[in-house]
């Protein structure tokens, strides 16, 4: 039988390794949950740090330019808020996302790392920063990624302002992911039965909404009429790399073409991307989940 110190390092292990922990903390030792969960907190999130530290060594990232990230994320998400909200809910709506962008640097991803409240997230933002610093990442399956998105936080690489694709934008990438992960009471705007969240987006069309808000975003900054916009959209199209698998490059393509030529493109995007049925309440979704096991039940 393995003893506890040699338990607890190979849970180490294993979480630097793949991120992966068991929700139970049993290799550690403690009267109850709550304490071997704040043992396992300390040495798994200690651990990572050190860890990114030591592969941090002598590297660094893209510097920051001296600029006011609210103001420049608000210039960024400002007309894809304008363009899928009615008027009366946009400016709940900025005030939300103005605020949300946080640049991974040397300065604060120690303190992101250890106060993060989930450790599979806090080892995926290790291996975004590690990736911005040219490191190597924690794990043979480590995500490369340039932007995270949760609730209402969009974690981005210092590698935004290196990006050199005219189509690319993290922030606005990330900020459109918020609109399905955010609820509306939670940026202070009424919830009904049938509208819980922000923006309600097909599961399987997320990255295909987010990749087609970056690409429109950035037609709509360049293109100062509807013909540079439907000539950098057809440009976009002929060039278009994603390597998201699930995402299909041709479907983003075909969006982006047909927004450009839209009045509204923002407003053809959420069509292109809503769910092919009314999103359910979560009460009724218990209710016929229960009704159908009754029938089951009776046959």
């Amino acid at each position: 039988m393995r003893t506890a110190p040699s338990a607890i390092a190979d849970e180490v292990e294993r979480y630097l390794r793949t991120g992966g922990t068991d929700p139970h903390h049993a290799a550690w030792p403690g009267s109850g949950f709550m304490e071997r969960a704040n043992r396992a907190h300390e040495d798994l999130r200690g651990a990572l740090v050190r860890e990114v530290r030591r592969l941090a060594e002598g590297l660094s990232h893209e510097p920051l330019p001296q600029a006011d990230t609210v103001a420049l994320t608000r210039d960024k998400v400002e007309p894809m808020v304008r363009g899928l909200f009615p008027r009366i809910e946009q400016d709940q709506v900025l005030a939300t996302l103005e605020k949300s962008v946080v640049f991974l640097t040397s300065a604060n991803i120690e303190p992101l790392l250890l106060e993060h409240g989930y450790d599979s997230s806090a080892w995926t933002l290790a291996n975004l920063y590690l990736a911005s610093l040219g490191a190597d990442l924690l794990g043979e399956d480590a995500p490369r990624l340039v932007g995270l998105s949760e609730e209402t936080t969009c974690y981005v690489s210092p590698d935004y302002f290196a990006e050199d694709d005219p189509f690319a934008d993290f922030i606005v990438h990330e900020a459109a992911h918020i609109f399905h992960n955010c609820k509306r009471a939670t940026v202070g705007l009424r919830e009904t039965r049938t509208k819980e969240w922000l923006l309600d987006i097909e599961y399987r069309k997320r990255e295909t909404f987010a990749y087609s808000c970056e690409a429109y975003a950035r037609v709509i900054e360049r293109g100062k009429s509807p013909s540079e916009r439907r000539a950098l959209a057809a440009d976009y199209g002929s060039t278009v790399r994603i390597s998201e698998e699930r995402v299909d490059p041709a479907e983003v393509a075909g969006i982006v073409t047909e927004a450009a030529a839209a009045r509204n493109g923002w407003k053809v995007i959420l069509a292109r991307c809503a769910p092919t049925s009314r999103p359910q309440s979560a009460l009724q979704h218990v209710r016929d989940s229960l009704a159908a096991k009754e029938a089951a039940r009776r046959r």
